[in-house]
């Protein structure tokens, strides 16, 4: 874990390259990643720890937890049918593509293969929702990214656990799964809500805000906690606990100025939890430079079939809803794609493979020179696609 010390000098120099980005009109989350990987290589950052735990305990349940608190509940009724398709089908078939395809194509074993296009299928929601602030996108397209990108990571997450222990010699058959998915997904939407829904009892005891804060953030990583306690999906668990309580705290239980408390407290936690895992997303690139080098080959495949399979996935989902009332404008869809960015879920998910799994340490650099390019690439290139396609004002 991070000591407080290495905390501050991260602090410093995400909020010196927040400066400089929004000067120089450089996406923030590019900058920090560029910085992480400079400050990595002139061993300002040298030894500065990524982990599955400090990503998955520490730095994404306020990410997830603020996002969800700021969806409104209207807008994601409205969108369900596409963002949980999309969510759910559409990470499946992502990841069967790009399984299929590196097992293929690279000769990993199948389990292998399956497993690395799960864990690369999900759109990360800190790499996501950091740019679309940035980009200051709104209605409906801003509903449809977010959303996605928030549940699209419970079923990744999801996946990827049954796909590990298929990989472990286990068998599972059809009903295997299916208890699978009801834990991983009923279990995790459990424990957010009976969390959440006990922080609102507890807050509507009170008017003080602080207090009221409080209940909001045990909310935030206990209904993680619980959730990852049971086996369920803590990510699932922490995006029903903020939709509950950014939905359901106006009616009684968190009055004005808690509401606002929370928003900005939270608010400032997410900007927190992104400076860290940007940097040490560059500072860890640095220090796997070696091993990016030596499987760039992979790495250019693993890019491509990741982006087909992403295209795949949005178009022909797209396609089933042109008829309906939940049609995804065109200009929706190239969004939808080209913003599927990779980030902290999948280099969490690929530190967390089995010890014993085949080129365990070649799929971890896979990873993350695919998480390198969504950032760096694609990142880059959101302002300019959305000009092009005038979502934005050029």
């Amino acid at each position: 874990m991070l000591s407080l010390e290495r905390i501050e000098v991260l602090l410093i120099i995400a909020a010196i390259v927040a400066l400089i980005a929004r000067r120089v009109r450089l996406p923030y989350t590019v900058g920090l990643v560029v910085a992480g990987g400079v400050m990595g290589w002139i061993g300002v950052l040298k030894g500065y720890p990524l982990t599955k735990e400090l990503i998955f305990s520490v730095l994404l349940p306020p990410l997830v937890f603020e996002a969800a608190f700021f969806l409104r509940w209207n807008e994601l009724k409205k969108n369900a049918v596409p963002i949980l398709v999309l969510a759910s089908i559409g990470v499946g078939i992502s990841a069967l593509v790009v399984g299929f395809s590196m097992s293929a194509l690279v000769g990993w074993t199948l389990p292998a293969a399956l497993i690395f296009g799960a864990l690369i299928a999900a759109t990360d929601p800190v790499s996501v929702i950091a740019m679309f602030k940035e980009l200051k996108v709104e209605g409906r397209l801003r509903t449809l990214v977010e959303a996605e990108s928030l549940f699209n990571d419970g079923f990744a997450a999801v996946l990827f656990s049954i796909l590990g222990i298929w990989a472990s010699g286990i068998h599972i058959d059809a009903g295997y799964i299916g208890f699978a998915l009801l834990r991983e997904i009923g279990g995790g939407v459990l424990c957010g809500a009976a969390v959440a829904g006990l922080a609102l009892y507890l807050a509507g005891r009170t008017e003080d805000h602080l207090i009221e804060l409080t209940f909001a953030a045990v909310a935030a990583f206990g209904s993680f906690l619980l959730a990852e306690h049971f086996h369920c999906s803590g990510v699932l668990a922490v995006l029903v606990a903020g939709l509950m309580i950014g939905n359901l705290g106006h009616i009684g239980a968190i009055t004005d100025a808690g509401r606002e408390a929370v928003g900005a407290f939270w608010e400032f936690a997410a900007f927190l939890s992104n400076s860290i895992i940007f940097l040490l997303i560059g500072v860890q690139e640095e220090a796997l430079a070696r091993g990016l080098i030596e499987h760039l080959d992979v790495i250019g495949l693993a890019i491509l079939t990741s982006l087909i399979g992403r295209a795949i996935s949005v178009y022909i989902i797209s396609a089933c809803f042109s008829k309906s009332q939940h049609k995804i404008e065109g200009r929706h869809q190239h969004v939808l794609f080209w913003g599927g960015l990779k980030g902290a879920l999948a280099l969490a998910l690929a530190y967390g493979l089995p010890s014993d799994l085949a080129r365990r340490d070649e799929i971890i650099a896979v990873a993350f020179g695919v998480v390198a390019f969504s950032v760096l690439v694609q990142g880059l290139s959101m302002m300019s696609l959305m000009k092009k396609l005038k979502l934005i004002a050029g």
